[in-house]
């Protein structure tokens, strides 16, 4: 065992570039780091830059002078949160979830959804999320609580929408997890099913708050949390990993409001002695700024990171290996509201490297489980992709 600990953040749709296949995807030109930078070019994140994540954009400056920075390209069939977390440990998705964009949910699924909860839903259509809410809240209000928004995305998820004063959490989760069961039809079968509480009066004021809560599909196998819990290690998930995974292969969760919360659990959890992954998803970058494209927020947002990535960095001891990664992206500047296709970083770094460099891209994101798994000493099973880099780190 090379590190006693490693932690793996992932700043949740921080994309480098359009990947090989981009085409395929419609996102030629898709570039969520680069578009950052000419909106931002004097970017305040010296701390990405010592890991060397300058090296890894034409955009960029190479400014490394720690650790190891490389690119991965994704190997599964698609571009959303569950199948790039699954894919870093070590499951290739090649068949995609269901989506129900142009045309919204089947009548017959909204009719038992219906029957099963006692409300009417409104909305069932594709639509952003605030945009939605500006639309369609004052209807749930003044219906108290009987009329629910759902809607969906380019990605593969039922979301519902609840006021928090007027539906209330237990009663929009409720109504969630019926519809999480629907969903496990096959001619329904989602990825996710997400609460969506709000709080407000008015369309000036609507505000999704922290307490969302996802409902997805459990791994299609085991993964290498599982790897690791069957085997002693601890595997500690902050923000909505646990949620990502179904709970599988975690032996403890920790809720995030916000990024910057998350990093500061990610840093107090890091001291704490135990031997395992610390597995942590800032989900703002996503949520409040990609699908918003709001090229600011997004700076600003990678600006308050790379302040506290700063003082992991310091407070990490000997025995832990950090590893910085994206599952997706989500450019701020592009058409739409979707996700990007895009490669992205792995950053890894430790106190006892003794050099620094740029290696070969990676063909798959299943490198972070299959070197976590090296680390520990563990074998990857069969069924699982990935090459591990541990040899890179000296």
């Amino acid at each position: 065992m090379k590190y006693k600990k490693i932690v793996t953040v992932v700043v949740d749709s921080f994309g480098i570039g359009q990947a090989k296949d981009a085409k395929d995807f419609n996102d030629e030109g898709a570039d969520t780091f680069g578009h950052i930078l000419a909106y931002r070019p004097n970017l305040k994140i010296d701390h990405l830059y010592q890991l060397g994540l300058g090296n890894l954009n034409p955009a960029a400056e190479n400014k490394q002078s720690l650790g190891l920075a490389f690119k991965m390209n994704e190997a599964s069939c698609s571009k959303d949160t569950m199948t790039g977390h699954w894919e870093m440990m070590g499951i290739k998705t090649t068949k995609p979830f269901k989506t129900f964009t142009e045309h919204g949910f089947p009548e017959a699924l909204i009719k038992e959804l219906e029957e099963k909860t006692g409300h009417e839903f409104i909305g069932n259509k594709s639509a952003s999320g605030t945009e939605i809410l500006k639309e369609m809240a004052m209807e749930e209000i003044e219906s108290k609580g009987h009329k629910l928004i759902l809607y969906t995305s380019a990605d593969s998820v039922l979301q519902i929408c609840g006021h928090e004063e007027v539906t209330g959490l237990d009663e929009l989760y409720r109504c969630c997890k019926i519809a999480r069961e629907i969903t496990m039809k096959p001619e329904y079968k989602v990825g996710r099913v997400i609460a969506r509480p709000y709080v407000g009066t008015n369309p000036e004021n609507f505000t999704r708050t922290s307490n969302r809560h996802d409902y997805a599909l459990s791994p299609s196998s085991a993964t290498v949390l599982d790897c690791l819990k069957d085997n002693g290690y601890s595997v500690y998930g902050i923000g909505k990993i646990s949620d990502i995974f179904n709970g599988q292969g975690i032996c403890r969760s920790t809720h995030s409001t916000s990024s910057v919360e998350g990093m500061q659990q990610t840093i107090e959890q890091m001291q704490e002695d135990f031997t395992g992954l610390l597995f942590t998803n800032l989900v703002d970058f996503d949520a409040k700024w990609g699908h918003r494209r709001n090229v600011e927020g997004y700076a600003n947002e990678l600006e308050s990171f790379d302040v506290l990535l700063g003082q992991c960095m310091e407070q990490m001891d000997e025995d832990t290996l950090l590893i910085v990664t994206a599952d997706h992206g989500n450019d701020p500047t592009y058409s739409g509201t979707d996700h990007t296709r895009e490669c992205v970083p792995c950053l890894m770094y430790a106190k006892n490297l003794k050099t620094c460099k740029q290696i070969n891209d990676a063909n798959s994101f299943g490198t972070i489980g299959a070197t976590i798994l090296e680390n520990f000493g563990l074998e990857k099973p069969a069924d699982l992709i990935g090459q591990s880099v541990l040899k890179e780190l000296n």
